[in-house]
């Protein structure tokens, strides 16, 4: 448990795509500070709402679920209007939600690109413009926009991913302008390896690819971008978050900060 004093208790917190890796992480750190949450993911209802009420017994705070289709605007406004229905406000709103499809450019699906501009960058768009109001009449708010280093850096055969992070990059810059004397801060975390299900089977594939064991697989994976051989854990970046809705971050906004192991400084 985080012994940093950010005396968010009883502040609700609404993360997308929250029911696995970066978001799952990053709920349970803020979970332990006292938050209420609202969960999000591709689960069930009833796979969600037992995940909630795990949430609420552990502990001992607010919870609710939706597994509601990020491509649409319309289920996006009626997930956040529950969401207010039932916890009474969003404080914190973590936009973490995201896809990846991995193609040249010249042979990329256009269902794939549509799918992954809209979650992974419409969707914060939609689920900021909603918040803001609220926020800016509480004079408090916190947004934190999971981007990549991918929204800093390109990699050949993720045109949709790149375009979608640097997109999410920008809306920070402005939003933060924007919202800079209503008390709210807007930042982008960009994160280069994390260890998640996704990477493993990535690892794995270049294991069987090439004939090594899991541990060279991924040394050989991780160090062909980044300088630092380790991936992320996905509860550090929950840290990271909890620290930029923190006392102590109220001056950091507009910011795209990397969590990249130096891959964005070579």
């Amino acid at each position: 448990m985080s012994t940093l004093n950010t005396g968010l208790k009883g502040k609700v917190v609404l993360i997308t795509g929250s029911t696995s890796g970066i978001g799952l992480a990053t709920a349970h750190v803020l979970a332990e500070q006292g938050c209420h949450i609202v969960l999000h993911g591709l689960m069930t209802q009833d796979e969600g709402t037992a995940l909630a009420a795990e949430f609420a017994t552990k502990y001992q705070i607010n919870t609710c679920f939706s597994n509601a289709d990020l491509r649409d605007p319309g289920c996006i406004h009626e997930f956040m209007d529950v969401a207010v229905g039932q916890l009474g406000t969003i404080d914190i709103l973590v936009n973490n939600a995201g896809i990846q499809h991995t193609q040249d450019v010249a042979n990329f699906p256009i269902e794939k690109w549509n799918d992954i501009i809209a979650i992974n960058l419409s969707s914060a768009f939609h689920t900021i413009q909603k918040v803001v109001p609220a926020m800016a009449n509480k004079q408090w708010g916190r947004i934190i926009n999971i981007a990549s280093v991918h929204g800093l850096v390109g990699s050949a055969n993720k045109v949709a991913y790149c375009a979608a992070k640097h997109g999410i990059v920008g809306l920070t810059k402005v939003v933060a302008i924007e919202c800079a004397e209503q008390g709210i801060t807007v930042n982008a975390i960009c994160p280069g390896w994390v260890d998640t299900p996704l990477i493993g089977k990535q690892i794995d594939g270049i294991a069987s690819d090439k004939n090594l064991s899991y541990d060279k697989a991924k040394y050989q994976l991780v160090t062909a971008k980044q300088p630092l051989p380790e991936m992320l854990a996905p509860r550090q970046i929950g840290e990271f978050v909890l620290f930029l809705c923190s006392g102590a971050a109220k001056g950091i906004t507009g910011a795209a900060l990397p969590m990249d192991g130096a891959w964005t400084a070579q």
